[in-house]
């Protein structure tokens, strides 16, 4: 009896020595906090920077805290999570770089790296850390120059595609708005002389034919649908803007047209990836398909709207067409925008078509079938909205 009572004095007293631990170390923290930013705006340390620090603390730290009150938050961390060692936390906290995650350390030391550092939310079929969809950023003048295309296609691009008379319709409501951040972004299998991924880019033969025929496959199932023909390259050079501003470019054009027609409820960006077709190409019925993904910027405050709607789409994916979808990636952080404009719409998606490498005829494949896809999902939506509003 004395020994199970020594050893609960024992394990007592280590609670409260450690936990005495944490807590003087994250008053010291406040009040190195609060010292910083009282003291003069010129040698201030900005508030930005202080939430850059703090977010990199474990959060097994807080569950522990938080714990020391209501222990029912501790038995959501595993054994070996309880109390995370002092020194790492604070190593986090000054270098940003977390010693069970090498890729806080190789992101900040080999270029390009970082891309791996964001997290899959849903992971299509093949879909890992090696072939998250990229941007490719050439200098503009090699976007804008002049290269010669060839359109070759088993599909007609111009198909004139019926509608049901039966389908219900949005009428002239035009209520999706497709548009492309990147409209000249291209193909290589209709670039001849173009053996460059990231120079892959024309004036007409890009990714703005794949919103085109996008358009038409949702026309045919009664949704009616808006094209933006904005020449965003354009926009750029007489802005006098980088490629890399092509989010910024862009945001104006999808402002307006949002100000100007308020039937639009869905917008979607339109894109193509610059991974190779063996990441961005499915065989079906003895068919090729270009793979999609949703793309969704997690840096603004409602993001979290546009991810229920680009999990749901990638769900109704995976039952009608499993692997079609490579799946959902939020994205945010250094070396991307992390918005994309999605901050304007709470049903705003970035779509990424096929890859570089994949043709024209893979990509209408896809589109229509996308537009089936997303019919089925956009009149159950309405279905189920006016059965709410007639009770």
């Amino acid at each position: 009896m004395a020994s199970k009572y020594g050893d609960i004095k024992r394990r007592t007293y280590l609670f409260y020595k450690r936990s005495g631990l944490y807590l003087v170390s994250l008053a010291v923290l406040f009040i190195l906090i609060g010292l910083l930013t009282t003291i003069q705006p010129a040698y201030r340390i900005s508030s930005e920077m202080i939430t850059k620090w703090t977010s990199d603390i474990d959060s097994s730290v807080f569950l522990n805290l938080i714990g020391m009150e209501n222990r029912g938050f501790k038995q959501a961390l595993p054994e070996e999570n309880q109390f995370p060692s002092l020194s790492s936390s604070l190593f986090q906290v000054a270098t940003s770089i977390k010693p069970n995650d090498p890729r806080s350390l190789l992101g900040n030391e080999i270029p390009g790296f970082s891309i791996y550092d964001n997290q899959i939310l849903i992971a299509g079929e093949g879909t890992d850390y090696t072939n998250l969809p990229y941007e490719s950023s050439p200098p503009l003048e090699e976007v804008l120059k002049d290269r010669e295309a060839v359109v070759e296609t088993e599909e007609n691009d111009n198909v004139e595609q019926k509608q049901d008379e039966n389908m219900p319709t949005t009428g002239e409501r035009e209520v999706v708005y497709l548009y492309n951040s990147h409209n000249r972004e291209s193909f290589l299998p209709h670039l001849p002389d173009e053996t460059d991924p990231n120079l892959a880019h024309h004036s007409e033969v890009n990714i703005t034919k794949v919103s085109e025929r996008l358009a038409k496959s949702l026309e045919a199932k009664g949704i009616g649908t808006e094209v933006e023909d904005a020449d965003i390259g354009n926009l750029l050079n007489k802005k006098g803007w980088e490629y890399h501003q092509s989010y910024d470019a862009a945001r104006g054009v999808v402002e307006e047209a949002i100000a100007g027609n308020k039937d639009i409820q869905f917008v979607f960006d339109i894109h193509r990836d610059a991974m190779p077709r063996e990441h961005t190409t499915m065989e079906m019925d003895g068919k090729s398909y270009a793979k999609i993904m949703f793309v969704v910027g997690k840096e603004h405050a409602n993001y979290e709207k546009n991810l229920e709607l680009a999990t749901e789409l990638h769900y109704l994916f995976e039952e009608k067409y499993p692997g079609l979808s490579r799946g959902v990636l939020p994205k945010g952080g250094a070396g991307t925008n992390g918005v994309f404009n999605q901050d304007l719409s709470e049903n705003a998606v970035l779509i990424e078509f096929g890859g570089v490498g994949n043709n024209l005829d893979e990509l209408y494949r896809t589109a229509d079938i996308v537009a089936e896809v997303f019919s089925d999902y956009y009149w159950d939506a309405e279905e189920v909205d006016s059965n709410s509003q007639e009770e």
